[in-house]
């Protein structure tokens, strides 16, 4: 079932390592089929050398395993939760990549100081707040899920494809599970630079609103012109 999906996730979550984003199993992958309703995830906890395309677990939209020997990533139902409520994201990331995680434990926004930012997200990434007690002990990744969620309430989620969850990590998505993995790339490192700028110019604004703009509709507008057609 789903044996492309699965190997374009195991594939994804192979890129985890290999761009330095993950220490030991400190991550998952996901990608969707709509027409057929079902998502393709990591197991848990399995290391990364040990994977195989038919170790991805297969998930329906109630969060049933519908196929697969292993359990499924712990984060299942966050993935679960985005994946109803925002209908373009096709991919799910979420890290523990060390730049990223240190602003979402800062509790801290991560701001637009420059073009590099501005080519993949249009304005800051948004930190999620804290779970609260009962929200943590009453399904906590469900919750995760529902506080991201929160989180974007009047934004499109596909223009920042990105959110801190305080105290825990960064999720990523796009419209591929490949796609969410490059954000998540892009992701840690416009953190890395942000905590430098801030370290040279503690002073720093963001960037000028019209350069971020620009930016980022030449890339994504409904007339983009960066690459080739």
């Amino acid at each position: 079932m789903l044996k492309e999906l699965k190997r374009e996730v195991y594939e994804a979550n192979m890129e985890l390592p290999r761009k330095g984003l993950i220490t030991y199993t400190w991550g998952n992958v996901s990608g969707i089929d709509r027409k057929m309703g079902l998502f393709v995830i990591k197991p848990s906890g399995v290391d990364y050398e040990k994977l195989t395309p038919e170790d991805m677990v297969v998930i329906d939209m109630e969060g049933n395993k519908v196929e697969g020997k292993l359990n499924p990533s712990s984060d299942t139902a966050t993935h679960l939760e985005i994946y109803k409520a925002f209908e373009a994201v096709g991919g799910i990331v979420h890290t523990h990549s060390p730049m990223a995680t240190s602003w979402a434990q800062a509790g801290r926004v991560l701001p637009c100081y420059g073009t590099t930012h501005a080519d993949y997200f249009s304005g800051e990434i948004p930190c999620a707040r804290n779970l609260t007690r009962e929200e943590i002990e009453e399904g906590y990744e469900k919750n995760t899920g529902l506080v991201i969620i929160e989180t974007f309430k009047g934004m499109d989620p596909m223009h920042v494809p990105a959110v801190l969850c305080k105290n825990h990590g960064p999720f990523t998505w796009g419209i591929d599970a490949a796609d969410a993995v490059h954000n998540a790339v892009v992701l840690e490192e416009t953190a890395k630079m942000s905590l430098m700028t801030e370290l040279l110019n503690p002073q720093v604004t963001s960037a000028p609103q019209c350069m971020q703009d620009k930016h980022f509709m030449r890339k994504h507008g409904p007339n983009a012109y960066y690459g080739q057609n």
